[in-house]
C-alpha cells in the first residue's frame, strides 16, 4: 500500500509541476542522462598515452689507457663516435667521462669540453671557443680554487686514461722557415764550435808544453855529456 500511494503521489508532483506525464518524463530524463554521457565523452581529455618503453642503457665500454696524446689526437674522443669512449682533460690529465655521456655527449650541456683540454673554460666558467684551452696563464685565485674543484671532482669520480702532450709554440721566419728551430740549430752550432776550439786549444798547449819540456831535457842531456867529455 505503501509503495502504491507513493507512486501516486509521484505521479500527480510529475504532472502538476511538469505538464508531463510520468512515461513521458521519465522517457525525457533518459534521453537527457544518454545526451551528457555522449557530451561530455567527446569533451573529456583523452587518455594520456601509455608510458614510452625504457630503452636499456647501453654498456660502458671499460677505460682504455692512452698513454700521451696531442690535443689533435684527443678531439677524436668529443662523442661523436660512439663506438670510441668520450674524454676530456683537465690540466693535462685526461680522464673518460663515457658514464656521464649526457652532460659531455653530443647535445649535452657540457658538450663544447669533450674532446679537448678545457681547463681555462672550468675555471672561468666560459663557453667561448678561445677558452677551450688547457692555458690557465693568468687566472685570479678564484678561478684557480675553481679550477682545483672540478680537477678533484674528475679524480674521485672518472677514471684518468692519458695525458695531453704539451707542444712549444713556434713562429716560421720570412722564408717561411721555423725561426725557432733554425735559431736554436745555429746556438747549438755555434756552441758546438766554440768547445772544439777550446779542445784544440788545450791541446795544442799541451803539445807545445811538451815539445819545450823535450828540449830543455835535450840541452840538459848534451851539457851533461860535454862537461863529461872536458873532465876526461
Amino acid at each position: 500500500m505503501a509503495v502504491a500511494e507513493t507512486w501516486e503521489v509521484a505521479k500527480r508532483a510529475i504532472e502538476a509541476y511538469t505538464g508531463l506525464s510520468p512515461v513521458t518524463f521519465f522517457t525525457v530524463l533518459a534521453v537527457a542522462a544518454a545526451l551528457y554521457y555522449v557530451v561530455t565523452g567527446f569533451l573529456a581529455p583523452p587518455h594520456p598515452p601509455p608510458p614510452p618503453q625504457t630503452r636499456e642503457a647501453e654498456p660502458l665500454l671499460p677505460p682504455v689507457q692512452l698513454g700521451e696524446v696531442t690535443e689533435e689526437e684527443l678531439q677524436a674522443y668529443d662523442g661523436s663516435d660512439r663506438e670510441k669512449p668520450l674524454l676530456m682533460a683537465i690540466k693535462g690529465q685526461i680522464y673518460d667521462v663515457t658514464q656521464s655521456r649526457m652532460f659531455y655527449g653530443p647535445g649535452g650541456p657540457y658538450a663544447l669540453f669533450a674532446g679537448k683540454d678545457a681547463s681555462r673554460a672550468l675555471a672561468k666558467m666560459s663557453f667561448e671557443p678561445a677558452d677551450l684551452t688547457g692555458d690557465i696563464s693568468g687566472l685570479g685565485p678564484f678561478e684557480l680554487e675553481a679550477l682545483q674543484d672540478w680537477e678533484y671532482k674528475f679524480m674521485s669520480k672518472y677514471v684518468k686514461v692519458g695525458t695531453v702532450k704539451k707542444t712549444v709554440p713556434v713562429t716560421e721566419g720570412p722564408d717561411g722557415n721555423n725561426s725557432e728551430i733554425r735559431e736554436k740549430s745555429m746556438q747549438t752550432a755555434e756552441e758546438t764550435t766554440t768547445e772544439v776550439e777550446h779542445i784544440a786549444d788545450r791541446k795544442e798547449g799541451c803539445t807545445s808544453g811538451a815539445g819545450e819540456e823535450a828540449e830543455q831535457k835535450e840541452e840538459v842531456k848534451e851539457k851533461a855529456q860535454g862537461e863529461a867529455e872536458h873532465g876526461a
